[in-house]
């Protein structure tokens, strides 16, 4: 979740959908664990998983981790240190920086301290703020465990940071090299003979997306007019993606990044435009003052280009294994301020996508392709994510829940309502949403499926502190407190183990918060173990443990009502006790994120974003090590988001 655009503080919903006003306990029973495997999650089905071609040697598997009945670590304290604590028998090394080369062969210029570097050698090197990435083993089909593909995405920019005087005065030349530092990089990476892991340079699979590669758009809102520009009178072509959050995967072996707060870098100053739905529920603002994009380029400003910004919001689909492959935009998965796309496989074998929308009383979302994943012919699931039907997520005060279809001309999505056909809808799938009756909740962000119980499905719910403010929606059972400044995560258990199931149950399972808190909506009265405060990023590793990452903002971080509370942290549950311990904690002003394991568990490669950003949430060029200066140490440099590798120094299982 980015910060410099403020978008958290923003509110886009101002639909008349109902919040429940009776706050109730809906701490459900656990359930058993449902028999077979047929439904089994994409959590542990897909965890390593790269398609099962007929290949004709089949490498051997690496044996599965035992399911995890305690948390075999001790807790670390919290931390205002400016550096990456791990428990005691762990080690937490730095594999791959902003401004580090990608690996291409002949243009690995090195990361200049100053950051001096050009537009193009930036693009040629890891782009700004790592957020969500995935480990695609090598070869591809196999479960390899020393040797892969690291995909990962680069959020945003601070443009304190990003060139050594700030974008106080915009240059064509800023403008670039700001496009060149957002995207995703690909690269490989090997486990060497002492257990550390290094990048490999260079590398065939080494690549920059960044907001000039070129991408095709598919699905039903592919060439729809409102997609259409004077540059692609087609709507089928756009250039780049940004505010890539968090992310996903596919079990043919292709990596899902997504878009979130897109409206960030667009301005409108047209007033008589205030009905525009990109203004209403998609959070653009007259001014941009912070990226000045379109102070150079008039792509930005919608009142030169209207449909620019209609070509983001969606999930893109990237193959890690070929660098020629244009990445496609999805539009079948909706448009929205998506934070991830977890797949989950369906007993029938269709895939499931389920996905958060990132801002304050948005909503939760699942995909359900019409077809089956074929394991067999790899080709055969190119396009599979193009045909399939949107849901939305209801949350009843009983602890019920239902998928409400966002299909044109169901539900009342019909062309009087502004929905002519299923491209339109898509386009305006939050006011799509809107119509039906879904539940507004409190920043829904990542999604994870429990690998050990079919069908059941968590989401953490980082904050929101305007739940039950004047003229806001009040609380109701699944965003149960006012004022929501720590956050909780939900859990739902789909109907009988399906994950195309179109009815759950569910239930909160932790409650951030601290039992000492003055006020009653900041307590913690359900957790059992270590306290914290705004999850944000989450995933399931093979033995079963519920890792969890906080995203504070630095605007609150370790004062006032998280006073005490250290630095951003990455915890471990256990979903059958509840029990949370904290595994782990960051440099001064990081966000901790991106959570990807190796095939064995015995890697673990997170993401420290955004170290060093100061309470105002955007960097001083004059001042760039004031907070951090992580993880170089240079007092004359700047801190550098990284990617770390987490292992255990006897080379187990993490978290075991």
């Amino acid at each position: 979740m980015s910060h410099l655009n403020k978008q958290d503080e923003l509110v886009s919903n101002g639909s008349d959908n109902p919040s429940l006003s009776q706050l109730i306990d809906a701490h459900l029973s656990r359930r058993t664990v449902l028999a077979g495997g047929a439904g089994l999650s994409a959590a542990g089905l897909f965890a390593g998983l790269l398609p099962l071609q007929a290949l004709a040697a089949k490498p051997a598997l690496p044996a599965m981790p035992r399911k995890a009945t305690a948390l075999g670590f001790q807790s670390v304290p919290f931390s205002t240190a400016d550096k990456v604590v791990v428990p005691e028998g762990y080690t937490a090394e730095v594999l791959y920086a902003w401004g580090d080369p990608v690996g291409i062969k002949g243009n690995m210029p090195a990361f200049k301290h100053d950051a001096s570097n050009s537009a193009a050698e930036q693009g040629v090197q890891a782009g700004m703020h790592h957020d969500g990435m995935h480990f695609f083993p090598l070869p591809m089909g196999s479960r390899a465990a020393k040797h892969g593909l690291l995909c990962m995405n680069h959020e945003y920019i601070d443009p304190g940071l990003l060139t050594p005087d700030g974008n106080k005065q915009m240059t064509e030349e800023k403008y670039k090299k700001a496009l060149a530092a957002v995207g995703a990089s690909v690269i490989e990476v090997a486990k060497q003979k002492d257990g550390s892991w290094q990048v490999v340079r260079p590398s065939r699979y080494a690549r920059r997306i960044t907001l000039e590669t070129p991408m095709v758009l598919q699905g039903p809102a592919a060439g729809h007019p409102l997609m259409q520009t004077q540059d692609d009178p087609t709507g089928r072509e756009v250039l780049g993606t940004f505010n890539n959050c968090a992310n996903g995967w596919t079990p043919w072996g292709t990596y899902l990044t997504c878009e979130e707060n897109f409206d960030a870098a667009f301005c409108d100053f047209s007033q008589k435009q205030d009905h525009d739905f990109n203004k209403t529920r998609y959070g653009v603002q007259d001014e941009e003052k912070l990226y000045k994009w379109a102070d150079v380029d008039l792509r930005w400003d919608r009142q030169i280009n209207r449909n620019e910004i209609n070509r983001f919001g969606w999930v893109v689909e990237i193959d890690p294994y070929d660098p020629a492959a244009k990445p496609v935009k999805r539009t079948a998965l909706g448009r929205i301020k998506h934070e991830g796309a977890t797949p989950a496989l369906a007993k029938d074998g269709r895939v499931v996508i389920y996905m958060g929308d990132d801002q304050r009383f948005e909503y939760i979302y699942k995909f359900v392709s019409a077809k089956a994943w074929n394991p067999k012919n790899r080709k055969a699931n190119r396009d599979l994510l193009d045909e399939g039907t949107l849901y939305v997520a209801r949350f009843n005060e009983d602890g019920s829940g239902n998928w409400l279809e966002l299909t044109q001309g169901k539900n009342g999505l019909t062309a009087d309502k502004g929905f002519a056909s299923q491209g339109e809808l898509l386009i305006k799938t939050r006011l799509a949403a809107d119509l039906v009756g879904a539940t507004k909740m409190d920043r829904p962000e990542w999604i994870s499926v429990n690998p050990h119980k079919a069908g059941e499905v968590y989401c953490t719910l980082t904050n929101n502190n305007q739940r039950g403010a004047e003229g806001k929606p009040g609380v109701d059972a699944a965003n149960p407190r006012k004022n929501n400044l720590f956050g909780q995560i939900i859990r739902w258990q789909e109907r009988d183990g399906d994950v195309a199931a179109a009815d759950f149950k569910w239930d909160i399972f932790a409650m951030g918060g601290r039992p000492d808190a003055a006020a009653e909506e900041h307590k913690n009265h359900k957790q059992l173990g270590d306290l914290f405060g705004s999850p944000d990023g989450l995933a399931f590793s093979d033995s079963g443990i519920l890792w969890i990452q906080t995203d504070i903002s630095t605007s609150i971080l370790n004062q006032k009502e998280y006073a005490g509370m250290g630095n951003n942290m990455m915890l471990a549950a256990l979903p059958e006790t509840g029990e949370v311990r904290r595994f782990l904690t960051g440099p001064n002003g990081s966000e901790i994120t991106g959570i990807s394991f190796t095939p064995d568990q015995t890697t673990l490669f997170i993401n420290i974003q955004h170290p060093g950003e100061p309470a105002s949430e955007v960097s001083d060029p004059a001042k760039p090590t004031a907070v951090s200066a992580w993880p170089d140490a240079n007092p004359a440099g700047r801190p550098r988001s990284a990617t770390v590798v987490v292992r255990k120094l006897d080379g187990g299982v993490i978290g075991l």
